[in-house]
């Protein structure tokens, strides 16, 4: 796979990229939205990184692989806080649902 990613350097970077710009907007993202020209600067910079972390995944860092590793444990996050909500909700649904002696 490594060799892979080295042979095609214009789909590594394109998946380098798209997988920061993910992480950057699921995980570090403020609530409140940035100016427009700070945005901009700021995927200019996410863009010049991913270059440079594309060297590093040409040179056999397994950067794309860490990068869903990432992806990956924040979608069992999400999954986690999607089943603990259910509970919560069923829950407050049914509280007296177990104490029937009143």
């Amino acid at each position: 796979m490594q060799a892979w990613f080295a042979q095609h350097p214009v789909i590594s970077y394109l998946l380098i990229l798209v997988l920061i710009i993910f992480v950057y907007n699921k995980v570090f993202r403020a609530q409140q939205k940035l100016p427009l020209w700070k945005e901009a600067i700021l995927y200019l910079l996410m863009a010049l990184g991913s270059f440079l972390l594309l060297i590093f995944q040409i040179d056999k860092l397994p950067i794309i692989q860490c990068l869903l590793v990432a992806v990956a444990l924040m979608l069992m996050v999400r999954i986690r806080y999607f089943v603990e909500g259910r509970q919560k909700k069923k829950d407050g649904a049914n509280p007296a649902s177990g104490d029937k002696s009143a």
